[in-house]
């Protein structure tokens, strides 16, 4: 049996060396940055993503890394009642296709039902295949909740033609 990725955030001697989980992602640990992380901006930057509203306030974001320290990405969350956005996704380069994407997007789902949140909504103009695989169903605008679609990332940062997608979150 290995711990999950929340467990191990409970233990006073946690591993510190790398492994997958049964569910095939590796175990991954977060820390809260600020907003106005440069290397969070940086980062999303480089990945063509917004960095307009990081430093506004009602917004969480985590810098995530290996249990042995290895720096591997980024992710923000906003909460909005019932409702998350996970927002601000990136995996660094030198970290791609090794799964911590998904580890990051399970990391953040978990932290979004921890603060009450029972769905996960994100938009995304690239990854909609790829959070298809990860359990989100594209959804069409109309049918988000308001606080979601007033968000900024839905009313300015992206694009018109970005892809809504929704999961539902459960233990």
């Amino acid at each position: 049996c290995r711990p999950s990725d929340v467990v191990l955030d409970l233990l006073p001697d946690a591993p510190l060396s790398d492994f997958v989980k049964d569910d095939g992602e590796p175990a991954l640990r977060d820390r809260p940055i600020a907003g106005d992380e440069p290397a969070l901006a940086a980062a999303l930057s480089q990945a063509g993503l917004p960095i307009d509203d990081l430093g506004e306030p009602d917004r969480a974001f985590f810098a995530y890394s290996t249990l042995s320290g290895r720096l591997v990405g980024y992710a923000g969350l906003e909460i909005h009642g019932r409702d998350a956005l996970l927002r601000s996704l990136v995996v660094l380069p030198e970290a791609r296709d090794q799964g911590f994407g998904g580890a990051m997007v399970a990391r953040q789902c978990r932290r979004a039902f921890d603060l009450g949140a029972r769905r996960a909504w994100t938009l995304t103009t690239s990854a909609a295949d790829w959070l298809a695989k990860k359990g989100f169903t594209r959804v069409e605008r109309a049918d988000a909740p308001a606080a979601i679609l007033a968000t900024r990332q839905a009313v300015s940062l992206c694009p018109s033609s970005a892809t809504l997608l929704m999961r539902k979150i459960r233990l």
